[in-house]
């Protein structure tokens, strides 16, 4: 699969995001609902991550895993436990967390799902902006350590 990672600033040494999701869309108008409509073009990894939180494709879990284990040991971070960040939307099934999971296990890492919890709702951030994620998500977490 063809990554095009680049550095991800934040309040962390050091980060990666492995590719974007859309590269392209084109607002086509409106569905019956009044809804907007775009014909997007994704990246590779953008369209197994679209199959898997908006189609429920389960089958696209194990390559996307795949690819952050190959990024990641090529990386060579210096990691020894997976947390993943807390949803913004609650689903019956976390795609985020059934990657992490697959992560965890083609790394032999632990995954910790319960040391960074939400303390206030958030909406979705696909449609929002850098500066708007980071006002959105200003003092929407917190951590407990583990001992």
């Amino acid at each position: 699969m063809q990554l095009n990672p680049r550095p991800l600033h934040g309040t962390w040494d050091d980060g990666r995001v492995l590719d974007r999701h859309v590269t392209s869309s084109e607002f086509i108008g409106y569905n019956e609902y009044g809804h907007p409509q775009f014909e997007s073009t994704r990246t590779e990894l953008g369209e197994l991550f679209y199959r898997l939180k908006y189609r429920g494709d389960q089958s696209t879990v194990t390559p996307i895993a795949q690819a952050a284990c190959d990024f990641v040991r090529g990386w060579n971070p210096g990691i020894d436990i997976i947390v993943p960040a807390s949803p913004s939307k609650s689903r019956a099934v976390q795609p985020l967390y059934q990657i992490a999971d697959e992560l965890g296990r083609l790394l032999d890492l632990p995954v910790d799902k319960t040391s960074v919890r939400k303390t206030k709702a958030t909406p979705e951030l696909k449609n929002a902006d850098y500066a708007e994620r980071v006002e959105l998500l200003k003092e929407c977490t917190r951590s407990r350590a583990k001992g």
